[in-house]
């Protein structure tokens, strides 16, 4: 069956590469905002993207747009699991670096407020945050912990005279220099608890530096934070974060989001690959009629379409509330790896091409490399399935 383009009138830079018509279970009510959002971020971001990202810059214009269109605000709007991780699969399609924003936004800065914030703290952010007219950033991992964080953890919180006095230092904290709030994760000097607090860019002690010079993800701005007593109100401390126990469920789903990003960057590879296979002449004819092209563009769409399904059995477990870490990784080992492959395939099959990210493919090729690696590597995903199927841990 040949992938069809879209119905006239939609003239959009992409193809219509859902041969398993999984746009077709999202319940009725959604499916026109779907097509919608999709439309609005191949046009008005995926092209605009590009010279964002080689210059390493932040688009606001772009966000303050995917805000009016309700993209801050996915956590909260009440639409379906599936309806959420497919707009992550479009939001990566058209750049990974806006979709990792929008993910960590909603999943880990929204979700942690609204899940574990006191309803003062969810009165003075959530509106905002909705909106993508305010954004925070999740500060959890340190320059020397990142997979062993839970354990090995070093910014301390001591109480003193109503007020907490954070010290330590962030890594790779996405909008960390930009964000008008830090989720900051600390161990509290009393009982040796890890508890989350909310501390405003802006207070002193704070300081957030770019992390540059970085092979994907480049719009994201991600930072080294330092806190040197940085103090906050008592009232800044999240009260339903009493223990790192009750951050386990918001990193699960988060890391279950990746995966719905790493099918969205394989339709993007899928996208560029087809197009130039059909827009580009060797030996006289087009590349798309050449065998050994059509096949890297089947197993292209086939590693698309394999980690659509997962993820389509994934929100369905989630929406029953039965997801569990297993299966998250499971699925962000699986997805990540498949488009790490995937990618790899468009770029050879762009030949010299493929390394610029003039034709895309290049930009395409180091955000693949971010996703392989974050929230939770592929090496640590995989062990932590392991660990569920064997009943034996690899980590101690």
């Amino acid at each position: 069956m040949p992938v069809q383009s879209l119905e006239p009138g939609d003239a959009l830079p992409f193809s219509n590469a859902d041969l398993m018509h999984v746009a077709d279970l999202l319940p009725h009510s959604e499916q026109e905002r779907y097509f919608c959002l999709r439309r609005f971020l191949q046009s008005a971001v995926r092209q605009q993207s590009i010279e964002y990202w080689n210059r390493e810059e932040f688009p606001y214009g772009l966000l303050s747009e995917m805000g009016n269109r309700g993209l801050g605000a996915l956590q909260v709007d009440g639409t379906s699991v599936l309806f959420k991780g497919l707009m992550y699969v479009e939001l990566a399609r058209a750049d990974v670096s806006l979709s990792a924003l929008t993910g960590i936004h909603n999943e880990l800065i929204v979700g942690t407020i609204k899940e574990l914030g006191s309803e003062e703290q969810k009165r003075t952010w959530l509106p905002g945050l909705a909106g993508f007219t305010q954004l925070g950033a999740f500060a959890l991992t340190e320059p020397g912990h990142g997979s062993d964080i839970s354990g090995g953890l070093e910014t301390s919180a001591r109480l003193d005279g109503g007020e907490w006095v954070l010290n330590g230092a962030k890594r790779w904290i996405g909008a960390g220099t930009i964000a008008d709030f830090a989720l900051v994760w600390a161990r509290d000097a009393a009982d040796g608890q890890i508890k989350a607090f909310i501390v405003e860019t802006d207070r002193p002690g704070y300081t957030a530096t770019k992390i540059s010079n970085k092979i994907g993800l480049r719009i994201m701005q991600n930072a080294d934070i330092s806190l040197r007593e940085v103090r906050i109100p008592a009232a800044n401390l999240l009260p339903g974060a009493g223990s790192f126990t009750n951050a386990n469920s918001l990193l699960r789903d988060s890391r279950a989001w990746v995966g719905w990003q790493a099918a969205g960057i394989q339709l993007a590879a899928f996208d560029v690959a087809r197009a130039y296979s059909l827009d580009r002449r060797q030996f006289g004819r087009e590349l798309a009629r050449f065998q050994l092209v059509q096949q890297q563009l089947s197993d292209m769409l086939g590693n698309a379409m394999v980690s659509l399904a997962l993820m389509v059995q994934l929100a369905r477990i989630q929406e029953e509330g039965k997801l569990e870490m297993a299966q998250a990784a499971l699925a962000k080992a699986t997805t990540t790896r498949l488009a790490r492959a995937t990618v790899a395939m468009g770029r050879s099959l762009l030949g010299g091409n493929g390394i610029s990210s003039d034709y895309e493919m290049g930009k395409l090729f180091g955000d693949a490399e971010i996703l392989y690696t974050y929230e939770g590597s592929y090496e640590i995903n995989s062990l932590i399935v392991g660990r569920a199927v064997t009943g034996k841990s690899a980590f101690t």
